[in-house]
């Protein structure tokens, strides 16, 4: 059986079954622990817990981890260097990646200035593209494993 990065484990139910107990406690409204895991599990899909737990993985595989090796682009530039910081964002959607070049990068559109980073921080999303677009539509940050 294979999994997509977009497939939640069986860890991340438990986390939303937990914080839907605390939600319908603060509305007065008193849910079981075992009701809530059911409930979560039919909104993701599955025909209740027991079906849920049997085919989700105990845990994800994350597609970023300190100390890989990476290339791909920073404003448009060729890069090559090492991940020294990742965070996963707390909407669970994108990372918080930051990259120590092998080379500095100039990260100026023109080269009549240079202003070179040896170190940057982007936010990616599960495939190592930036949500966040330059000007002329394209992703200030493209991602590769090396």
């Amino acid at each position: 059986m294979s999994f997509s990065l977009d497939t939640p484990s069986a860890q991340t139910l438990k986390s939303e079954a937990k914080i839907l107990r605390e939600e319908r406690a603060r509305a007065g409204q008193v849910m079981t622990h075992g009701a809530a895991l059911e409930e979560v599990a039919r909104a993701h899909g599955y025909r209740d817990w027991n079906t849920a737990r049997a085919a989700l993985p105990d845990r994800v595989a994350v597609p970023f981890q300190v100390g890989m090796r990476v290339k791909g682009y920073y404003l448009e530039r060729p890069f090559r260097g090492m991940l020294i910081g990742v965070q996963l964002a707390a909407s669970m959607q994108t990372y918080t990646l930051t990259v120590m070049f092998d080379e500095p990068v100039n990260v100026t559109p023109d080269f009549m200035f240079a202003a070179h980073r040896q170190r940057v921080t982007a936010t990616v999303d599960i495939h190592g593209i930036s949500p966040a677009l330059r000007g002329n539509g394209q992703p200030q940050m493209r991602l590769m494993k090396e």
